[in-house]
């Protein structure tokens, strides 16, 4: 698309032309660099583990060390997690800022995503991109900070390596300008009512 002619379609149908530009690479099993409620992300479709196996390549990330998925319905966390403690909703509708929430014995997703533990890490977003993009998809997208391995998060579009830039198979063309807010929380959850504040 030309350049002036996304300057006149408002916000909205930006939103959807990049949902759908996004959902086509992802469908087809590619990995996208995208905005979401706190940093920009690398992700997936995270039922998909040759998409995932791209992605710990590109971090240069052992696959022990797990990523997290974003979900943007308590129906879709349920199609994921059979049981969900009380608790996990307590936290989610207290929550100042975006938490991401550990809990057990996940399903419906690529076995590399599952922590050696038996865990997956989840967050719920709200934020118009990742929801819309999720909607379309019909399934929960993988999260990880757009870095290499043990190098800082980046905290605006500009800081991203070009390592990155150059690994993925698409990049969103929103919010280049903005400044990230800080990362989630992290809250580890048991089915046995332990709660473990990690971040």
């Amino acid at each position: 698309m030309h350049p002036l002619d996304r300057m006149n379609m408002s916000e909205q149908d930006l939103i959807n032309q990049e949902v759908h530009n996004a959902y086509e690479a992802i469908k087809n099993g590619g990995i996208v660099l995208y905005p979401t409620d706190t940093v920009w992300g690398i992700g997936c479709d995270a039922t998909n583990p040759e998409a995932i196996k791209k992605i710990y390549e590109l971090k240069q990330r052992e696959e022990s060390k797990s990523m997290i998925v974003l979900m943007n319905s308590d129906r879709m966390m349920y199609q994921v997690f059979n049981n969900i403690p009380e608790t996990a909703w307590q936290i989610l509708d207290l929550a100042e800022k975006p938490t991401t929430l550990i809990l057990d014995n996940p399903r419906n997703v690529a076995p590399n995503l599952i922590a050696p533990d038996k865990t997956l890490g989840v967050r719920l977003v709200k934020e118009p991109f990742c929801f819309k993009l999720m909607e379309r998809m019909k399934k929960p997208l993988v999260s990880t900070s757009a870095n290499i391995s043990g190098m800082p998060t980046p905290t605006r579009f500009k800081e991203i390596d070009h390592h990155i830039l150059d690994g993925v198979d698409y990049i969103v063309n929103l919010h280049h300008e903005k400044i990230a807010a800080i990362p989630s929380s992290i809250i580890k959850l048991g089915n046995d009512m332990t709660v473990k504040v990690i971040r």
